[in-house]
This record gives structure tokens, sequence and C-alpha cells, in this order.
């Protein structure tokens, strides 16, 4: 039976992570460049920050215990870096896993 505690965790790490992309780019940005209100982009960022790291080390801790193919790493993190993405593979993940 597959253990559904690493990839829980992973999916909780990669809504945190996209989420905080979303706000960054969605809301932190323009605020930054319409609104000129830069502070807001260096609070979010690092917040952004932190999430990346725990959501990639997260990663490389389920592909360990799930024993997750290499393209299931690869697509974690190539999600990573698109608004929304880490919620479309939150889908896939249910589909397969769950």
């Amino acid at each position: 039976m597959l253990n559904n505690k690493p990839l829980h965790r992973f999916r909780m790490a990669g809504f945190a992570e996209g989420l905080s992309l979303l706000i960054l780019v969605l809301i932190a940005m323009p605020l930054k460049y319409i609104a000129g209100i830069p502070e807001v982009v260096s609070v979010v960022g690092a917040l952004h920050g932190f999430f990346f790291i725990a959501y990639a080390l997260i990663a490389l801790y389920t592909t360990y215990k799930v024993r997750w193919s290499f393209l299931w790493l690869a697509s974690a993190f190539v999600v990573a870096f698109i608004p929304f993405g880490n919620f479309w593979l939150d889908h896939r993940i249910k589909q397969s896993f769950y």
C-alpha cells in the first residue's frame, strides 16, 4: 500500500509555493510597478523563496519515499516556475496516486 503522508506533505508544500507565486506575480509586482511600493516585493519575495526551498526539499524527499520516476520529480520543479502550475500538478497527483 502506498504511504500517502509524503504525498500529502508534498501537496501542501505545492499549494503554499503555488499560492506564494501567485501573490508575488499578481499582487506584489503590480504594487511595486504601478503603485510604487517596492517593499511588498521584498517581503513576499522572501516568503516565496522560503516556500520554494521547502517545496524543493519536500519534492526530493517524496521522490525517495514514494519512488517517483525522474519525470515526476522534473515536472515538480518545472511547474514551480509556472503560475497555477502546482495546482495542475496537484490535480495530476490526485488522479494518479489516490
